[in-house]
């Protein structure tokens, strides 16, 4: 009888203490992060709303930012091209409706700037980029002290518009440049890169080609590298040469490389502005004395600060954002049209 009552009061003991077990269970499992249970309590719904808010409190502040300074000026800009504002007097605008763009369209140094932008964009994008392609290929082969050949080529890039241009405007002075030294050297007459209407676009351009050569060289230096090997060694089985198979190998595996490379560099000439506005010197808002070289990016400078006339600036700057539209738009087709090739 005393071992069944013993056995029985241990039994009680055990049943007592299990249901005492199972809370510290629970809190052990919801510390280790599991939501809490009850689908009603203020904890699970504040769990739910942090899950659905977190990712939005992560990207707000590069809305945020993007609409104080991007969105919003570009809001403004489009009101300002929409009127007659003058700097001297922001609070005193009139309605204008598209009288500003009649008038861009109508002037003759609008469609200068943009033959100019157009110009200097052709000359400094197409050497460019081929140079960029066959430093590139240089590269890729297994050369010594690659790694100091590429700190080398990105050294333009990192160098200021200012250093720059002063430096290629000590170059194409026209009483002691080193360019007419040298041309003074072959027999060639000094040449007024500053006066002279494809003077002023060539130095303009040459110093567009020394700062950006280096940095799409290491664009497509990138690219190279991640093309398979497997397709060289089949090229070189079938008989290919080095020749051929940077022909029918690396080119066509770089045309979307390429391409963004192009769509880059022309979204770059056409908001050119540093490099002539440095190099002309006093008549550098003006693109030179005769606007051989002013580009979009000074006529909408020369207008908005020279003359004061924000109403046509904001107006130029609009066409210059569709202008990059219509550029962004083929990129799209064109890339589209790639990979169905592909």
């Amino acid at each position: 009888m005393t071992s069944s009552k013993e056995a029985l009061a241990h039994t009680a003991t055990s049943a007592d203490a299990a249901p005492g077990s199972q809370p510290g269970a629970a809190r052990g499992a919801q510390g280790r992060g599991t939501p809490p249970p009850g689908p009603d309590s203020w904890r699970s719904r504040l769990y739910r709303w942090d899950m659905k808010a977190s990712p939005y409190a992560f990207v707000a502040p590069f809305f945020i930012v993007f609409g104080a300074f991007g969105l919003v000026p570009l809001l403004y800009t489009a009101w300002y091209s929409l009127h007659n504002v003058q700097l001297s007097g922001l609070d005193h605008q009139t309605w204008a409706g598209l009288d500003n763009y009649k008038n861009l369209l109508s002037s003759e140094f609008f469609w200068n700037a943009l033959e100019n932008t157009f110009t200097i964009g052709v000359i400094s994008t197409v050497p460019q980029l081929l140079m960029a392609i066959g430093i590139a290929h240089l590269l890729n082969y297994r050369l010594r002290g690659s790694t100091v050949w590429r700190v080398v080529m990105l050294t333009p890039y990192a160098t200021s518009v200012a250093a720059a241009t002063l430096v290629f405007t000590l170059l194409y002075s026209w009483d002691g440049g080193m360019i007419n030294w040298l041309l003074h050297f072959v027999g060639v007459d000094p040449i007024n890169w500053r006066e002279s209407d494809w003077g002023g676009q060539f130095a303009v351009s040459s110093i567009v080609i020394w700062r950006w050569t280096g940095y799409n060289a290491l664009i497509y230096l990138a690219a190279m590298q991640a093309i398979p090997t497997d397709l060289y060694e089949s090229a070189a089985l079938d008989g290919a040469g080095r020749w051929q198979q940077f022909r029918h190998v690396t080119i066509p595996m770089l045309r979307p490389t390429i391409l963004f490379t192009v769509v880059v560099s022309t979204i770059g000439a056409t908001q050119l502005f540093g490099e002539p506005l440095l190099f002309g010197g006093v008549s550098g808002s003006k693109g030179g004395s005769a606007h051989q070289y002013q580009t979009l990016g000074l006529y909408m400078y020369d207008q908005g600060w020279g003359i004061g006339n924000l109403g046509k600036a904001s107006a130029i700057a609009w066409t210059m954002f569709l202008i990059l539209l219509i550029v962004a738009a083929i990129n799209l087709l064109v890339t589209r049209r790639l990979r169905k090739s592909q």
